[in-house]
């Protein structure tokens, strides 16, 4: 796969069962990391739910597709600000929803490309920052996100009730 086979844009109605592969190969990385919290194999939007999303531009969607408009990787973006907050500042985030590169694709700097357009695009529209979150049950995504320059910013635990283990 060639540079030049590739561009990135904005998602289309078009794009939609290609997004829905993706999302597939999304969950089936969480569920097969915590089948206690992911169901597997399934997809957390629907058709109707992903063309609203690719309508509304405050949660853009970027593809990178192929000469034949495969859909190789989706990054799924949200517009977040908190206002008249007693505690936070005013500042615009791009949260990074998710970011999947088909499985068949990998290799070819995909994901460094797509994740380069978001940051272009986040550039672009004045946000002060861009945020995701990231499973720990997944390592390669994390060593991914830290190769593309992004920092904790806070980290989520739990404790699974039922473990017999105590804190020392």
């Amino acid at each position: 796969m060639k540079q030049r086979d590739m561009i990135i844009r904005r998602a289309e109605i078009k794009d939609i069962q290609g997004i829905l592969k993706l999302l597939i190969q999304v969950d089936m990385v969480h569920h097969n990391g915590r089948p206690d919290l992911f169901k597997g194999p399934a997809t957390k939007y629907n058709e109707e739910e992903l063309a609203a999303i690719i309508a509304d531009d405050t949660t853009p969607v970027f593809v990178c597709v192929d000469d034949d408009e495969r859909v190789l990787a989706h990054a799924f973006c949200v517009h977040k600000q908190e206002k008249d907050n007693a505690v936070l500042t005013d500042i615009k985030t791009l949260y990074i929803d998710d970011i999947c590169v088909d499985e068949e694709a990998r290799g070819h700097h995909i994901g460094s490309k797509i994740y380069n357009e978001v940051l272009r695009y986040a550039k672009e529209q004045g946000f002060y920052n861009i945020t995701l979150n990231v499973w720990s049950c997944n390592p390669a995504a994390m060593r991914f996100y830290e190769a593309m320059g992004l920092t904790p910013q806070k980290i989520c635990m739990e404790k699974i009730l039922g473990e017999e283990r105590e804190c020392l």
